[in-house]
């Protein structure tokens, strides 16, 4: 192992690390809170959906760059490999369904009371859990050709996506159904990243006209910095930017990768540290904007320094 391939496996065992504790802090800090109470609230609900689509995403996608990235290949039939994809494909689809209705939800919460969005209010939390589940569902569904498509390691010559070289194949199947698949998941991803975008410029919207009329107040608590649902809007429009910029990265470097007619190790290294980076940073934002996740992480992280193992 060279010194490239070295600095991509810490890089990427450092990203799998934190991701996987991040993330699952938040699922045990939101569990822990259903037990207690029996129930979630409509935002809470979100973000667990979300952080259990970025737990899956480390320990699918995640643990497979993990291993090859130290060197060890072959590792994976073709059973292994359908199972683990599929996961990781079925993960990445909750997670844009998952930011996207989070946008929207904040949209229609920060609306305006005389707004048409005003009736929705009332309706939408309830609308909630049936959407995670045909998320679910969907992206089950539209995933399905990773299980037909995908099989254990098989030579080069035979492989027609490059980023499965490591660990995974792709079986040769015609021009057309590969067109037809990649029209299918990228028309897919466009529209929630579509939906996403324009709720994030309506709360954008909202939150500049809502400053401009409360300029004139001078208490503190009328100031828009320390309204929840103003730093919830804030904390979604952080999220969709952060998700759209990735977005937009992963999507023209997949295009160059694919058009290489000879295939860049550090390229495809490059394009597959950056893919994890939306799981690995988001719960950092979510932390970051609640109190009551951030205290517990500070006072999960004050008592680990000061009893040190």
């Amino acid at each position: 192992m060279d010194a490239t391939e070295l600095s991509f496996g810490v890089v990427i065992l450092l990203q799998f690390s934190i991701g996987v504790s991040v993330n699952g802090f938040l699922l045990l800090f939101y569990s822990c809170k259903f037990c207690a109470s029996h129930k979630l609230s409509s935002s809470d609900l979100i973000l667990a959906h979300l952080a259990l689509g970025n737990t899956i995403i480390f320990l699918t996608g995640g643990i497979l760059e993990t291993v090859s990235a130290w060197g060890l290949r072959n590792f994976l039939d073709d059973v292994g490999c359908k199972i683990l994809m599929y996961l990781y494909r079925v993960a990445r689809g909750l997670a844009i369904c998952t930011t996207c209705l989070l946008s929207i939800f904040q949209a229609i919460t920060i609306s305006p009371s005389n707004s048409w969005w005003a009736g929705v209010k009332t309706k939408l939390p309830r609308c909630l859990l049936p959407f995670c589940l045909l998320s679910w569902i969907f992206n089950m569904l539209i995933d399905i050709d990773i299980l037909m498509n995908t099989t254990g390691p098989k030579n080069r010559s035979s492989v027609q996506i490059p980023l499965y070289l490591k660990y995974c194949s792709s079986i040769s199947i015609s021009a057309k159904a590969t067109l037809m698949i990649a029209i299918v998941h990228s028309l897919w991803d466009l529209f929630f990243v579509g939906l996403m975008s324009m709720a994030s410029g309506y709360m954008v919207f909202v939150l500049a006209r809502h400053h401009r009329r409360v300029q004139h107040l001078h208490q503190p608590s009328s100031s828009p910095r320390a309204m929840p649902e103003v730093r919830a809007a804030k904390r979604v429009i952080a999220l969709v930017m952060l998700y759209v910029l990735l977005y937009g990265r992963q999507t023209v470097m997949l295009s160059i990768i694919l058009n290489m007619k000879e295939k860049s190790l550090l390229l495809v290294n490059s394009h597959m540290v950056l893919a994890f980076t939306f799981s690995a940073v988001s719960p950092f934002l979510v932390i970051h904007s609640d109190k009551r996740v951030k205290t517990l992480w500070k006072r999960k992280s004050s008592v680990s320094n000061t009893n040190p193992s």
